[in-house]
């Protein structure tokens, strides 16, 4: 179902299983409501940095207008969820985000912790984008495919700012470094979660 050059081009190093797809499809209220608190936390992660960060010019410049984009799409899911007369559930705890923070380094200051940050949101922008993409070809509706596609373009244009913000104020021998060891550590972590259709990650 996924073709290794859309895994490549995201630096994933391992393809969503493709099983995820048809679970998601099966109740879509389910994994709506997932997506919509992915984008609420996306919006509120910014918010967070710029608030941690304020010195960082460019950082604050760039951020400001994701978080008006990011809970636009929040409002964009709460109206599709409408349109399809379901609820908006309750937040899930997000094994997936959990495990990547559990990795991140700690203890190294305010500067490190901003090169740890920029890379779980880059990593976690890169694995919503492969799966957006999964939504926007193999769902059945057509108008939901073409949904779906609209936020796998704007995933990858958020992953690849996060990663150009680490290099920008860190030296890139250390991001790629240590971004090759969270793209190996996010395929172990995602081979050993359950495939849930009502999950996002």
């Amino acid at each position: 179902m996924e073709t290794p050059a859309t895994v490549q081009m995201l630096n994933l190093r391992l393809p969503t299983d493709p099983r995820w797809v048809n679970l998601a499809e099966m109740d879509l209220g389910e994994i709506l409501t997932d997506h919509a608190y992915c984008e609420q936390k996306a919006a509120t992660s910014c918010i967070s940095l710029i608030q941690g960060y304020p010195e960082r010019h460019e950082l604050v410049r760039e951020l400001a207008p994701i978080v008006t984009e990011e809970w636009g799409h929040f409002r964009a899911v709460l109206a599709e969820l409408d349109r399809r007369g379901l609820p908006l559930g309750r937040q899930r705890k997000d094994e997936y985000v959990n495990g990547l923070l559990d990795f991140s380094r700690k203890g190294r200051g305010r500067d490190a912790a901003l090169l740890e940050r920029l890379l779980i949101f880059a990593l976690i922008e890169a694995r919503s984008c492969e799966r957006f993409r999964l939504m926007s070809l193999y769902v059945r509706d057509a108008a939901l495919r073409k949904w779906y596609h609209k936020f796998m373009v704007a995933e990858a244009g958020h992953y690849v700012l996060f990663i150009e913000l680490a290099r920008k104020y860190f030296p890139r021998a250390e991001v790629d470094a240590r971004w090759t060891e969270y793209l190996a550590f996010e395929a172990e972590l995602l081979a050993g979660l359950e495939v849930r259709g009502d999950r996002m990650h």
